[in-house]
Formats: structure tokens, C-alpha cells, sequence
């Protein structure tokens, strides 16, 4: 285009027609060239849930760190906000381009803007599923077996927006009580404690008789189950899985996604997901930190799958 119009005008062209299409040109490029620099990004933010301490969270997504940055080709940065609405909020503002949400997570942020994100992979098990649960649990010397040896005795949640945590237990625990979870009505206390590691510290240093948290329920229970919070508290010595016993466990959970920012551009996404595709093959350790445990990898979900825990939340929001 450039070379037609800046080359000798044909002897009927006239020299202000041929400033004219010059002009015109500059003028295109001109309109082009912020559509072309939108495309572009100076640097790629990773946003990490709560329910850890922070300094263990970017431990563990170091190395996921470290290899988008060389993938992208620019400065990536890991951010650990001390409750899971920093990360919520991040997506919405723009200030975090990707981050592995709850179920629960992920509905808020959709139902505060529908454009914001998109989903686009899940942790898968062992066995091909990509469910979880939140489990109940107590200490085993508390004589604390099921949800009827809890009356008048505190309980903890994690986070307001964990769904395993809090958003699954909230619903499901007060149909097999016929109480709600109001402090006095059947539990003495209910508290938020801050998160999944919080709430098993907190149970097993007997500061609460029993809170919930998540687990894929496969494998062993000694183990902490093969991934989940359970099995991260475990590997890090926070816990000894013998002093703690299972007394609840939800109906099964959809996975909460991976997602990334809607407006980034199109190879950056495409290169993401290449990625988290090929992690578990490329680096098992790596994708053991980042999952939690033992998985078979992370394989593409779909906005369908979230459907009907949007539907609880939305619920809960009228």
C-alpha cells in the first residue's frame, strides 16, 4: 500500500491528488497503530486465592511464574491477596490477567461483569474427574464423629467466597441440621478463620471443634487424599492426618476454572493454555505445587460447568 502510493504519480494523477492519498494513508496508519499497541503487553500478573499464607502460595507458583515469563517474553508477577475478593477484584479492575478460582470464585466475578474473564482450564484427577468436596472435620481425640456431636460448639469457615470453604457447607449443612448457621441456633459459634489452611490450623491446635476445607476424596486419608488442602497441609508438616478425623462431606463440587483476562490478546491466551495443557508432562513437580497434589493435569472447562453454583450465589445475592 505504502509502495503504490509513495511511487511516481501516473501522468493523469495531479500532485495534490497524490498528497491527498499520502495524507489518507498517515491517516489509516494513524487510526491502525493504537489497535496494533492494544494488542501488546508489557507484562503478565497471576493472581493466587487465599487459603494459604502468602509466602507459600508464591512458592509454590514460582515456577509457573518463571515459565509463562520466558513463554510471553515479558515481566510476570505473582500477586497474594490476603482474601480471595483481592483476586475478584483484580480480574474485574484489569490488574490481574489470570488466576485459578473456586467455583464459587468464579461466580462472583460473572456475576459482576459477564465479560470480565474467561475460563478455560481445570484441574482433572486422578481418575479423569473434575470434582472435589468440602469435607468436614475435627480433631479424633474431641469425640467428634458427624455434624450431631457439634451442637453449641464453634465451627469455622475459611472465606466468604471460598466455595468449599464456606458457599457448598452453608447450603448443604443446614438441611441435615434444620438449623441455620446463625451463632445459637445449633452451633455455639461460626466464625471465618481466613482460609483452608487457617481453618486446619485452627482445628487442630483446638481453637475451633471443627470447620470445613477441600479435598478431591481420592486416595488416602492418611495421605491428606491425593490433592486438595488437606494434602498440602500435610506435605508441609501443618498437620498429622492421624490426630484429625472426617465427621461431614458435601455432594461433589465442579472444579473451580482457570481464567483469564477477556480483553488480553488472543496469542497471549492461546500460548497460557498451551502451556497449562503441557505442564503436568513437562514438569511434574511443578504441577504438583500449583494443584495441590497429585492430578492428571488440567484439561479445558467450559462457562456451562459454573452454571449452577452462579445459581446459589445469585440466589444468595436477592
Amino acid at each position: 500500500m505504502i509502495a503504490t502510493l509513495t511511487k511516481a504519480p501516473n501522468r493523469g494523477s495531479t500532485h495534490g491528488e497524490t498528497m491527498q492519498k499520502l495524507l489518507t494513508a498517515t491517516a489509516i496508519i494513524a487510526l491502525l497503530a493504537p489497535a496494533a499497541m492494544a494488542q501488546e503487553i508489557t507484562e503478565f500478573r497471576i493472581g493466587i486465592l487465599g487459603g494459604e499464607n502468602a509466602q507459600d502460595r508464591m512458592t509454590s507458583n514460582e515456577c509457573v511464574r518463571v515459565y509463562v515469563q520466558d513463554l510471553l517474553g515479558v515481566e510476570t508477577k505473582i500477586f497474594a491477596p490476603a482474601d480471595y475478593d483481592g483476586v475478584i477484584q483484580g480480574l474485574l479492575g484489569g490488574t490481574i490477567d489470570m488466576a485459578w478460582l473456586g467455583a464459587s470464585a468464579y461466580a462472583k466475578t460473572y456475576l459482576s461483569d459477564p465479560e470480565a474473564v474467561d475460563v478455560v482450564m481445570v484441574k482433572t484427577n486422578l481418575d479423569g474427574s473434575v470434582g472435589y468436596y468440602s469435607i468436614g472435620f475435627a480433631r479424633k481425640d474431641s469425640g467428634i464423629t458427624s455434624l450431631a456431636d457439634l451442637k453449641g460448639k464453634v465451627f469455622a469457615f475459611g472465606d466468604p467466597n471460598s466455595t468449599s470453604g464456606y458457599l457448598i457447607p452453608s447450603v448443604e449443612i443446614p438441611t441435615q441440621i434444620g438449623a441455620t448457621m446463625e451463632n445459637g441456633d445449633y452451633f455455639g459459634e461460626v466464625k471465618f478463620v481466613g482460609g483452608h489452611e487457617q481453618t486446619i490450623v485452627a482445628v487442630a491446635n483446638g481453637d475451633v471443634d471443627a470447620g470445613v476445607t477441600w479435598a478431591d476424596g481420592q486416595g488416602a486419608w492418611e495421605d491428606g487424599y491425593n490433592s486438595g488442602a488437606f494434602r498440602k497441609a500435610a506435605d508441609s508438616g501443618l498437620v498429622d492426618m492421624n490426630d484429625i478425623v472426617e465427621i461431614w462431606r458435601s455432594k461433589e463440587i465442579p472444579e473451580g476454572p482457570i481464567v483469564l483476562r477477556r480483553s488480553l490478546p488472543d496469542d497471549v491466551k492461546a500460548k497460557v493454555v498451551t502451556f497449562l495443557e503441557e505442564l503436568h508432562s513437562k514438569d511434574a513437580d511443578c504441577a504438583y505445587n500449583m494443584a495441590a497434589g497429585e492430578t492428571s493435569g488440567f484439561t479445558p472447562i467450559a462457562h456451562e460447568a459454573y452454571e449452577s453454583v452462579i445459581a446459589i450465589r445469585r440466589a444468595q445475592s436477592n
